[in-house]
């Protein structure tokens, strides 16, 4: 998620929404959101998500500072976007004729309270530009040529969405907040108060973790508090631009703000849909563009964030969403139901999911849950008790609840658990899912250790789903396409998604671009987890097994290299710039909006190839050790290919190295595109010798 040129960001009408990279518009070096409050409606008779969103926001590595004074410091940043800006007049955001007629209405608009009421909706100073409407302007948003001052731009990921109205929020307003102002103290002067509601956000978004249940009943408070005045934004294809009249600093502009706006029926975060049972429902797929068309948010994996979201629908429907929570709904009136949910893990705003539908919740008796899970046992404590010492070190990434460091958790095999599905998949479902899932969860735990998440749900989605499984956190989607395959085609798309708890989840990939540290260790994982689960097998059937399909995998990977463009089987696309993130923070993901790049396996399958590699030069104890390390020094983190591979060739015997080095790794895997020849060789071998029985369970 990297900028390979700085001027991508700021040219939306040059990138083809249908071939180019995908941006990632947000200035996360300047203001970072912490959290997220989402408030919304849905709506299927109009295929409408309807609502509004809190931010809370922390000042930018960029420019991070107490107060307005040495504004200088960064004010040559500001200025310098402005004129790359101003010399790119096709990113001006459109001005609605309606609601902007003049430069003077604009650039004199007013956010105190009494100018707010005076404002009619006729003359409002919003822009909620339905592109093909809207007027092209052909002055610079800072309105360089009108205006000395130069207001601060707070840019947000934003696609498909009606923005209504942008506001600040009064969060000085909530009873009992003073804990937070320490000896401030509240005087008429908007300024203080301005600064004061900034200091109050600071505090809160830094309580420590001990604190996370007191600091979500601020954040649900501070939610709730009133608008101190409208600021002004814009939408464009791929972001929201807000401003506030005369706030030239991300210091000085509001750390709390609430945007009000609703979804568009062909919006490609979410799918609207009927189920196996023909009933409607909606879900988050794993759309290219993750969820900017579902909120406005911060997109780039560096804005770890945590979340709460009250979701409100008919009665008929039942919620499901990636908090740690198992929501229970509460009636508002008549056929109305409220959810709730929320994380205390910071995470990146594309691992936000949620389900809407008629979902039936599977269950069987209790004596057989017991009996399923008691066939485990052996798998309930970690494989390597010398693991344990790691826990005894302090967690690397930012202050959170961390279940590595909860001596319960550390010892839960198998977390608690739920299936769902339409009416009509129940008895296929209790038929091989429950009893799967605690197999596969107990194996994980064997592999990796402590669990990161503290439940799972499991929904079958509907048919319309494009892939056999999707991960998020605390819930898995699976397609029904894996049921009919019995509990062998159930059980590996178990632990592929499972293992995703750990790599894609726990651990992310700072950039993007990188799927592999994602779906290369998931398929890896996926036959070590499933051999553990198969107890009823022996070691040479379950190598016999994994052989071959390492072999089938190798023929899938063959024929992909062979018809599918070079530079899209590059694991490390960027080079030696991945990583690397422009002044703002803004960036783009190389080939996130290629059509065929949906389809390709080369990041699952070369992944694996080169992960199976380095198990077999180290020993697959000794590998597995070393993932159980690595899992532990960098959950909750955000890290590059070369934070694996330099700790676990720290790990390896010399002997053993054979030549093997990081730049080597790049250079015959990561950097290039093909199949190292080494692998080409042993496995176009092993593909002449031995007869592939295609349907072999």
């Amino acid at each position: 998620m990297n900028m390979e040129n700085a001027q991508q960001m700021n040219t939306e009408t040059h990138l083809d929404p249908m071939k180019d990279d995908l941006p990632l518009m947000a200035n996360t070096s300047y203001m970072l959101v912490k959290h997220y409050v989402l408030d919304l409606d849905v709506d299927f008779k109009s295929k409408v998500v309807e609502g509004s969103i809190v931010l809370f926001f922390e000042t930018g590595s960029q420019y991070r500072k107490t107060s307005s004074a040495g504004k200088e410091c960064c004010q040559s940043q500001f200025d310098e976007t402005c004129k790359m800006r101003a010399s790119e007049p096709c990113h001006i955001p459109m001005i609605n004729v309606s609601t902007c007629s003049s430069k003077t209405e604009c650039n004199d608009f007013a956010v105190s309270g009494k100018e707010e009421e005076a404002t009619s909706d006729e003359n409002s100073n919003h822009s909620n530009n339905e592109q093909a409407s809207g007027i092209s302007s052909s002055k610079d948003c800072c309105d360089l040529e009108d205006r000395g001052n130069k207001d601060f731009l707070l840019v947000l990921d934003c696609c498909d969405l009606s923005v209504l109205k942008v506001e600040e929020v009064d969060v000085a307003a909530v009873s009992g907040i003073e804990k937070f102002t320490r000896s401030a103290k509240l005087t008429g002067v908007s300024k203080e108060l301005e600064n004061l509601r900034n200091r109050i956000v600071r505090e809160l978004v830094t309580l420590p973790a001990d604190r996370w249940k007191e600091q979500l009943y601020y954040f649900t408070h501070c939610s709730q508090a009133p608008g101190c005045g409208e600021l002004l934004f814009s939408t464009g294809t791929w972001s929201l631009e807000i401003r506030k009249s005369g706030i030239q600093t991300p210091a000085d502009f509001p750390h709390a703000i609430r945007i009000w706006y609703k979804t568009k029926p062909e919006g490609r975060s979410v799918t609207w849909t009927t189920d196996q049972s023909g009933r409607p429902c909606v879900y988050t797929m794993g759309s290219p563009i993750n969820n900017r068309a579902l909120f406005p948010c911060q997109e780039p994996p560096i804005a770890l964030s945590t979340w709460q979201a009250s979701v409100r629908t008919a009665a008929d429907f039942v919620v499901l969403m990636s908090g740690e929570n198992s929501a229970e709904p509460v009636q508002l009136q008549e056929g109305i139901l409220s959810w709730y949910y929320y994380v205390s893990m910071p995470m990146p705003a594309s691992t936000f999911t949620i389900a809407v539908g008629c979902w039936q919740e599977v269950k069987q008796q209790s004596f057989k849950q017991k009996a399923a899970i008691g066939t485990n046992t052996e798998f309930s404590l970690p494989s390597s008790q010398t693991d344990l010492r790691w826990h005894e070190e302090i967690c690397g990434h930012v202050e959170y609840p961390c279940r590595f460091q909860n001596p319960a958790a550390r010892l839960q095999a198998v977390i608690p658990y739920r299936v769902f599905a339409p009416w009509c998949l129940m008895e296929s479902c209790e038929k091989y899912l429950l009893q799967l899932i605690p197999q596969c969860l107990s194996a994980a735990y064997a592999t990796l250790g402590t669990h990161p998440f503290s439940r799972l749900d499991v929904l079958i989605v509907p048919s319309n789903f494009s892939s056999l499984g999707m991960a998020s956190p605390h819930i898995i989607f699976l397609s029904q396409s894996v049921l009919p395959g019995g509990s062998h085609l159930c059980g590996t798309r178990l632990c592929h998604e499972i293992a995703h708890a750990w790599f894609g989840l726990a651990i992310g990939a700072r950039d993007w671009t990188e799927e592999w540290l994602s779906e290369g260790f998931a398929t890896f994982l996926e036959d070590i987890f499933w051999a553990r689960a198969q107890q009823q097998l022996s070691h040479d059937e379950i190598k016999g097994q994994q052989e071959l399909k390492a072999l089938l995998r190798w023929r899938r990977l063959r024929d992909e290299v062979q018809n599918s463009e070079e530079e899209l089987q590059v694991l490390r696309p960027k080079k030696e710039s991945t990583g690397e993130l422009s002044e703002s923070g803004a960036s783009v993901v190389k080939y996130g909006l290629k059509a065929e790049k949906i389809f390709m396996q080369v990041h699952y399958l070369k992944g694996y190839f080169l992960l199976r590699s380095l198990a077999r030069t180290i020993g697959e104890v000794s590998y597995l050790a070393s993932l159980r390390k690595f899992v532990f020094k960098f959950h909750g983190q955000l890290v590059l290919s070369q934070d694996f591979l330099t700790m676990l060739l720290e790990d390896i015997p010399k002997q053993k190295q054979s030549e093997l080095t990081v730049e080597s790794i790049f250079q015959n895997w990561l950097d290039t595109s093909g199949i190292p020849k080494l692998s080409l060789r042993e496995y176009e071998r092993a593909a002449a010798l031995k007869p592939v029985n295609l349907h072999p369970w």
